[in-house]
Order: C-alpha cells, then structure tokens, then sequence
C-alpha cells in the first residue's frame, strides 16, 4: 500500500471518527448538568462593570 492511499484512507475513515467523538464529547461536557452556574456567570461578563457603575450610582 503506497504512503498516500494509507494516510488518505486514515483521513477518510479513523480522523473522521475521532474527530466525530471530539464533537460529540465537547457538546456533552457544555451541556453537563453542573455547568449552568458557570454558564449563568459567564453569560454575565459584558454587563459587570455597567451593573457595578449604576450601583455605585455614577456615570461613567
């Protein structure tokens, strides 16, 4: 079997696959059940300074 029919076939078939259970793994750990108040937080980001600013009463 020459060089590129091997990698080519390892591209098509094995990469595909690891790269389909990479996927499937990422999408699982950002929807794992202990992942909502870290979200909530990070969700919250942009706003931080503005909610800090008007409860200090200032402008900024």
């Amino acid at each position: 079997m020459e060089t590129y029919t091997f990698l080519r076939y390892v591209a098509d078939s094995w990469f595909l696959l690891a790269m389909t259970l990479f996927f499937l793994g990422v999408i699982a750990w950002a929807f794992r059940p202990g992942s909502r108040k870290t979200h909530d937080d990070i969700s919250q980001i942009p706003l931080r300074e503005e909610l800090e600013t008007i409860k200090k009463g200032g402008k900024k």
